[in-house]
């Protein structure tokens, strides 16, 4: 990471990382270097930990935004805001593809454009970004990025059993099946479990207070599963 690109990467994320080797490692990609010479880290780990970073402070985010939600809803809104795909999105708004740190076949392969690269980087900036400044700073940079889509799913929220039945039509399988396999509690608050499955594609299980609820929430883990949603 040269002293100059400094500044650019921190006007696009928002927040400039006081430490040059924490920046440089989120923008290395392990292409970067080839020849197996770890002069520098890439930015596996800092990718990991701005994954639970970004599923945090989204979470608590819709939890106050959307008071009345239930969690199968909530669990749906979630996983669309921090799909590698909307990771991907932001990213790509950013400009950040021409500053991340590539070895040649990467480059030569169309990487900078990748969804998978470019949503890795941006959670690698987020975990970069918390260990510089501490979660108050990662959080605005979240919001500075995702205010906008945080909005647009509030309204536009897709239902998981809509998408899980549309997956499995696009992908030439039977209908989802949806089966009651567990009902404990009393009668004022009873907790369902229930079982998702999709012939020869798979099958998860999910809990709610209501059987509605709880088929919402085994149709979003099943899509988790299947790799639709992230």
């Amino acid at each position: 990471m040269t002293v100059t690109a400094m500044p650019a990467v921190a006007a696009m994320l928002g927040y400039a990382i006081k430490d040059a080797s924490l920046l440089s490692q989120a923008l290395t990609h392990g292409s970067h270097n080839s020849k197996g010479a770890k002069s520098e880290n890439d930015y596996q780990r800092l990718e990991f930990l701005g994954d639970r970073i970004l599923g945090l402070v989204i979470a608590e985010t819709l939890y106050h935004r959307f008071p009345e939600a239930r969690e199968g809803d909530l669990s749906a809104r979630l996983n669309m805001l921090v799909s590698g795909a909307t990771c991907a999105d932001v990213g790509r708004t950013m400009g950040l593809g021409p500053h991340i740190k590539l070895g040649k076949q990467a480059r030569d392969d169309g990487a900078r454009d990748s969804d998978n690269i470019l949503g890795d980087v941006v959670e690698s900036l987020i975990g970069a970004t918390y260990l510089d400044g501490g979660l108050q700073a990662a959080q605005a940079v979240i919001e500075k990025h995702w205010g906008a889509r945080l909005d647009s799913v509030g309204k536009q929220a897709r239902h998981p059993k809509s998408i899980l039945l549309e997956w499995a039509a696009a992908n030439r399988k039977k209908p989802p099946v949806y089966a009651l396999i567990d009902r404990q509690g009393p009668d004022h608050a009873p907790r369902f479990t229930v079982m998702a499955s999709i012939a020869n594609a798979g099958e998860v299980s999910a809990s709610g207070a209501s059987k509605q609820e709880a088929e919402t929430a085994a149709a979003a883990a099943l899509l988790t599963m299947l790799g639709v949603i992230q």
